[in-house]
């Protein structure tokens, strides 16, 4: 897999910079996830604390930054219903103060994130104790046709179709040019597209040094045109190749359609195949079944497990605070990845009398230990009891 390093664009020091920013944000290095998670985490840290009421139900978070958009936006886009917008009340609070969420604003459900050892501390009554975001990847045992197998067959007879219908070809490509094109005109609007005012980005400059010059860039063609593209960093020592940028022309609709999107997971997993990649990480989503991204991923014959990088040493602690008919709604409409005492990950499907849980929304992957169904009758028990004696008191 040895290519040319392509130029340099920015002088010494600001590449060193960018490199040290970089390998904060995403290294796997055992030491530094290790550090960056004491270091986001500690007591005189100060963390934003918002509470979120829509959709007849509120939400506070109160933690790392990060939860903020990985997940207080996921509980909001799942309360839409496009006739309001979530009313925030927003504050601080210390690493301190987190380690006592009964004094944090209340709400219907309660959302803390923080370090795993410090989210295990905190009170068990009526809450899980869940990852803050999951990967999926596949660590290749044989070649393209193992690989291929393990896609689920819908999607591999969906891809072949359209390989031959739109005459698609993959091919690795090192120009410079390339980079600046794929970046303005396929990733970004892309990005656009999908998330809107939400998305998050690596700037031009980050993305150029730490991951094209060192990395593995792609072009995907229709016809001998190109129509999509992606940017993947590749660890040497490891034999990691993670799937970091993707995009399609303008970001179009018609490329969605076609199925170019989704060919681009497909040809990385053939490529990698044929190249002596030991894993594929096609990075991963939040920890709630219900998420599109995590549906889309796992059909590709992945299994999950905690990031690599600083977020695999972060948890959610989330705690049902009021038992509302909306809150069990919301609860049963997204299960979610749970980790146990032993640290594996269990999927959990609330129901109830009138609640079925949402069995389409599917678990089955390598790395889920097991399919759990919790009876919301006896996972809030606690909160019952605790308003009955309140009520007997006054």
């Amino acid at each position: 897999m040895a290519t040319a390093t392509p130029p340099p664009r920015s002088h010494f020091g600001k590449r060193l910079r960018m490199r040290a920013g970089y390998r904060w944000r995403n290294s796997g290095n055992g030491l530094l996830v290790s550090a960056r998670s004491r270091w986001d985490t500690r007591d005189r840290a100060v963390f934003p604390t918002v509470r979120s009421h829509l959709g007849g139900m509120s939400v506070g978070y109160s933690g790392l930054r990060e939860g903020l958009a990985y997940t207080l936006e996921f509980t909001e886009w799942r309360r839409e219903d496009g006739a309001e917008k979530a009313e925030r009340t927003s504050g601080e609070r210390s690493g301190r103060e987190l380690r006592s969420p009964a004094r944090l604003p209340d709400a219907d459900i309660a959302v803390i994130g923080t370090s795993a050892a410090r989210a295990r501390r905190l009170p068990r009554e009526a809450s899980l104790v869940i990852p803050m975001r999951v990967h999926f990847v596949i660590d290749f045992e044989g070649d393209a046709e193992w690989a291929r197998q393990r896609i689920s067959k819908r999607e591999r007879w969906q891809f072949g179709r359209n390989e031959r219908r739109y005459n698609w070809t993959w091919e690795l490509n090192r120009d410079p040019g390339w980079f600046d094109e794929f970046y303005d005109r396929y990733y970004r609007p892309t990005m656009f597209e999908r998330h809107g005012t939400r998305e998050r980005t690596e700037t031009k400059e980050v993305a150029y040094e730490c991951l094209f010059r060192d990395g593995r860039m792609f072009v995907l063609s229709q016809d001998g045109e190109r129509i999509g593209g992606a940017l993947c960093h590749w660890d040497r020592s490891t034999g990691v190749l993670t799937l970091r940028l993707l995009g399609v022309f303008e970001g179009s609709q018609e490329h969605y359609d076609s199925g170019a999107f989704k060919a681009i997971y497909h040809f990385l997993i053939r490529w990698c195949a044929e190249h002596g990649v030991s894993r594929l990480d096609f990075q991963g989503t939040e920890p709630f079944l219900s998420k599109g991204t995590y549906q889309w991923k796992r059909r590709f014959g992945t299994s999950v497990i905690l990031p690599p990088n600083h977020f695999g040493a972060k948890r959610l602690w989330l705690q049902v605070r009021h038992d509302t008919p909306t809150v069990r709604d919301f609860l049963v409409a997204n299960p979610v990845l749970s980790e146990n005492d032993d640290g594996s990950l269990e999927a959990v499907y609330f129901f109830d009398a009138e609640r079925q849980p949402r069995s389409d929304y599917a678990a089955s992957s390598p790395g889920v230990e097991r399919v759990r169904n919790v009876d919301l009758d006896e996972f809030l028990a606690g909160l019952k009891a605790r308003t009955d004696r309140g009520r007997a008191r006054s």
